[in-house]
């Protein structure tokens, strides 16, 4: 048998959600990446359409059912179980489980054993598989987790009790262990599992792109997903490097709490959504974007606005390569205060190079409209002329 796991969905459901005007394109400037597989255009294009230049590298697919003998397997031992307890995790896995079930012809068996037994439900989707399977829950989890669900279980006692429960690809032994300490005999079924995707390069690429700070959001929409992209940093040696720019330069920014999980143990805090739907999540990027990452500035060069990788002088676009665009940022970060040199070439990862700093400060007046934007300041540093 496998083991319990809570989760959000890994499909994220396209929630009606109004596209901003054209002329505004929140996310302009900003480049993000997206890690899911399933349903992942609806995510992409919803970004694409505010704006944002999208990295797509899936982490993980989700095996065809036709090839997973073991959901088979695990449904006829719950069917000869006849488990007094239920737990749906997922819409997704729920109408995957029955339709797996109805082609192995014992779908009318998995339904009557399920209508036997008192279903708990961890959410809204879920609860609507279940009564479209036309089943009856008797529990609903209060905020969309299975640890929750496992404290109502627990609450009005489990102890020689046998609980079923369905499964995505995500393991969470610690659900597992206190349904069977606590006397229960768990029995789990995972309607669909993770194997990795087509094009495995893609994802080293985006890891390289976190890494190097040429990425502003990294979403995430299944833990999974997490797991996998820490696995793969592994692989290639920039673990470390990894999380501390999660840290420090790149947000992350998940669906739920569960998909959190594995960012928080990893000592990164993610943007989690009030709501755990896929337009809560875009807004929630939109709204951080726009109050931390978009500096505006009115200057004697003209009216800067900074958005990500976009600049504009007087509402005209004006492109810098990498580096003088991480120094102007700085500057304008300052609001016209004076950046000392040796505070710029730490930033630039310059090592102290006065020369190397002079050259990175030429090559931006030199892209500007207005080179005299950027300001020397003899013997303390630059700043912008306001």
């Amino acid at each position: 048998m496998t083991a319990l796991a809570p989760a959000e969905p890994p499909q994220v459901e396209q929630t009606p959600e109004e596209a901003p005007d054209a002329a505004e394109a929140p996310l302009e400037g900003f480049r993000i990446g997206v890690t899911s597989h399933r349903r992942s255009q609806d995510l992409i294009e919803a970004l694409e359409r505010r704006g944002a230049e999208v990295l797509h590298a899936p982490a993980l697919k989700i095996a065809p059912v036709q090839e997973d003998m073991r959901l088979i397997d695990d449904t006829r031992a719950i069917i000869a179980a006849r488990p007094d307890l239920c737990i749906a995790t997922t819409a997704y896995g729920m109408r995957r489980w029955c339709e797996a079930a109805d082609s192995f012809g014992i779908g009318e068996q998995l339904l009557e054993t399920l209508g036997a037994c008192r279903m708990f439900v961890r959410g809204p989707k879920a609860r609507g598989a279940v009564r479209a399977a036309g089943l009856a829950d008797v529990g609903i989890s209060s905020d969309e987790t299975t640890a929750t669900l496992v404290d109502m279980l627990l609450a009005e006692g489990v102890r020689g009790k046998t609980v079923a429960v369905q499964l995505h690809g995500y393991t969470d032994v610690r659900q597992l262990e206190r349904l069977r300490m606590s006397g229960a005999t768990v029995l789990t079924v995972t309607p669909y599992r993770w194997v990795k995707p087509d094009g495995e390069d893609r994802l080293p690429r985006l890891i390289e792109a976190a890494c190097s700070g040429n990425l502003d959001v990294l979403t995430f929409t299944s833990a999974p997903a997490v797991d996998a992209m820490w696995s793969t940093a592994h692989e290639m040696g920039v673990y470390k490097q990894l999380i501390e720019s999660l840290k420090t330069n790149v947000t992350t920014a998940v669906v739920g709490p569960v998909t959190a999980q594995p960012l928080l143990d990893a000592g990164v805090t993610p943007l989690i959504p009030e709501r755990f739907r896929m337009g809560a999540l875009i807004r929630l990027v939109c709204e951080h974007l726009a109050l931390n990452h978009v500096r505006r500035l009115d200057t004697r060069s003209g009216n800067i606005e900074l958005r990500g990788r976009s600049l504009r002088i007087n509402g005209q676009p004006v492109e810098l390569a990498p580096a003088p665009l991480l120094l102007l940022r700085a500057l304008l970060g300052a609001g016209g205060a004076v950046l000392s040199r040796e505070s710029l070439s730490d930033l630039l990862e310059l090592r102290g190079s006065v020369h190397a700093l002079d050259m990175t400060v030429s090559r931006l007046r030199s892209s500007l409209p207005d080179g005299r934007l950027v300001e020397t300041v003899v013997k303390r540093g630059y700043r912008i002329r306001v």
